[in-house]
């Protein structure tokens, strides 16, 4: 649990090197061997060209001409040992090596909780990639601006204007305000940095394996589990931007108005709270086209608008942080 003076240590240190520094670099970024394991489970089953000669492309090619769907169960126990042995395995070994240190070297302990603590969020990539298309759109760069929106989407954006552009990326800054802000450091204050990292696990299969298609099963579990494991955080993040909206001078009675009016019209049953809030607190209107439309468009969606977005991602980082070291400094005094 969330008590310790070394747990608070960690959660500021974790902060300010995101903040300074961002995430670790590629070769050393937990969530980059948490990739490679799912590459393993990808190939085994052919989800992917290096996987043709995988022990179940044969019955992908039996499924492809007509034959009786076995390889369905095969994808979804691939899937749910993925998630379950990378859980146990990134979230085990953290919990081992903190728990090694823990008594015999303090410091040491607070050095790994930050580094690992430091890869299961992410705030100044996010921030970074935003700015990014806003300084394209600023500068009239339409087509590359839509390229570099796939840092942040995964949606076709070859036909996006800029309104459109704009939006993505201001539904992606308040999604991610829950999927790697909020919930991450959640997860820290209920369980520890293990919780943080196995949480991570979970959302990183769940980005690279979630997805629907010839494969879709390989992923379910994974979707589903991340649904889970966001239901609160997602909920509270949500909450924390109509406080944020008040602190920032945008419109928190309509980030609540419209929270509650359009949450339910996503696919997702976590996404659609920050995103419904982030758009009542800015006054405007977010579209995925053929999917849905979020809040009411008073305000016109440009560039600016993302910036209006950071700064409220910004101030909810603020608020989140405050919160979590209240709640340790505050179990610390009752339980030292």
């Amino acid at each position: 649990m969330f008590f310790a003076m070394t747990d608070v240590a960690i959660l500021v240190l974790a902060i300010a090197l995101d903040l300074l520094l961002g995430e670790p670099p590629t070769f050393a970024h937990p969530v980059v061997w948490m990739g490679a394991v799912v590459g393993l489970f990808q190939r085994f089953v052919g989800a992917n060209p290096s996987g043709k000669d995988s022990p179940l492309h044969d019955a992908a090619a039996e499924e492809d001409r007509g034959r009786p769907r076995l390889r369905i169960w095969l994808q979804l126990i691939c899937g749910t040992l993925a998630v379950l042995v990378g859980a146990a395995l990134f979230g085990g070994a953290a919990y081992f090596v903190l728990d090694l240190l823990s008594d015999q070297n303090p410091l040491g302990y607070i050095l790994i909780g930050v580094f690992l603590l430091n890869a299961s969020f992410s705030v100044r990539a996010l921030h970074t990639a935003a700015r990014r298309i806003r300084l394209l759109l600023e500068e009239g760069e339409i087509e590359e601006a839509r390229f570099r929106l796939r840092d942040l989407v995964s949606r076709d954006a070859s036909t996006l204007d800029g309104p459109l552009i704009a939006a993505a990326a201001v539904e992606s800054v308040a999604e991610n305000m829950a999927d790697s802000l909020v919930a991450p450091l959640f997860y820290f204050a209920v369980v520890g940095v293990p919780g943080a990292v196995a949480y991570r696990v979970v959302n990183t299969f769940d980005s690279m394996i979630g997805y629907r298609g010839k494969y879709e099963h390989l992923g379910k579990f994974a979707a589903k589990l991340d649904d889970l494991l966001n239901l609160v955080p997602a909920r509270l993040a949500a909450l924390l931007i109509v406080l944020a909206a008040a602190v920032t001078g945008n419109d928190a009675k309509g980030a609540w108005r419209i929270m509650a009016r359009d949450h339910r019209k996503t696919a997702s049953p976590n996404a659609g709270w920050t995103m419904s809030a982030a758009a009542g607190a800015l006054g405007i209107q977010l579209e995925k086209v053929g999917h849905y439309v979020l809040g009411d468009p008073r305000q016109p969606v440009n560039s600016q608008t993302i910036e209006k977005a950071l700064r409220l991602m910004q101030a909810v980082l603020a608020i989140w942080v405050g919160l979590l070291l209240l709640i340790g400094v505050i179990r610390y005094a009752i339980w030292r």
